[in-house]
């Protein structure tokens, strides 16, 4: 694979927008495009993208975990990363955490609610304890709003707007949606017509900004 063709995996696999992106390479090796880089600084950026959680597979892609409940871990385990809590983002480490909380190797040997459990709300503990995720749903609350991309994109952005300067003069989620994602291919106009599919481009999107805001 040629250093162009992972730079545009990596991107992919890591959820970057395009001003993200442009951002972060401008940043890295002055140039915003990968075709105007050097190979050296290529290599410079697909550094920093391995740093970020890049991890370049055989096949491509990620290979998703088999099991009843792997695909729900691996969503909350991603989550904590974009919150910032969890440092690598790798399967291996979501692996180790399910066998400290159930004593069990691995997630396709989950058979049993009760011991799925203790990992799925451990994950969830965590993240709402150090993260300020509010898990909590009512009988008011519009159907975006219960949605768990939902939360944890609010959690996120009041984590943004403590550490990072930007996002002094964003007033809410709603408003960092409306400003920054508006024209987005695919991207409701409106909260309210966010489902379930809209929500992991926003909290990767976030998740970028929180680690660079870290990182600065």
């Amino acid at each position: 694979m040629s250093a162009i063709a992972a730079i545009h995996v990596a991107r992919k696999q890591l959820g970057l927008d395009e001003d993200t992106y442009r951002a972060l390479a401008v940043r890295v090796t002055g140039k915003g495009s990968a075709k105007d880089m050097t190979e050296a600084e290529r290599q410079r950026l697909l550094e920093e993208f391995r740093r970020r959680g890049f991890k370049k597979a055989s096949t491509g892609s990620r290979k998703k975990l088999e099991g009843r409940y792997a695909a729900k871990l691996q969503a909350l385990w991603i989550s904590a990363w974009n919150l910032g809590l969890v440092e690598h983002r790798e399967d291996s480490a979501l692996l180790a955490f399910v066998k400290r909380q159930t004593g069990i190797e691995h997630v396709r040997f989950l058979h049993y609610p009760e011991d799925a459990n203790k990992a799925i709300e451990a994950l969830k503990g965590w993240m709402a304890r150090e993260a300020g995720v509010d898990w909590s749903v009512d009988k008011f609350m519009p159907d975006y709003a219960r949605e768990p991309g939902c939360k944890i994109a609010r959690a996120q952005f009041a984590i943004l707007h403590r550490i990072d300067p930007a996002f002094a003069e964003m007033n809410s989620l709603v408003h960092w949606l409306l400003v920054s994602r508006r024209d987005r291919p695919g991207t409701p106009a409106h909260i309210e017509d966010f489902h379930s599919e809209h929500w992991p481009a926003v909290m990767n999107a976030l998740g970028e900004k929180i680690r660079e805001a870290k990182s600065a």
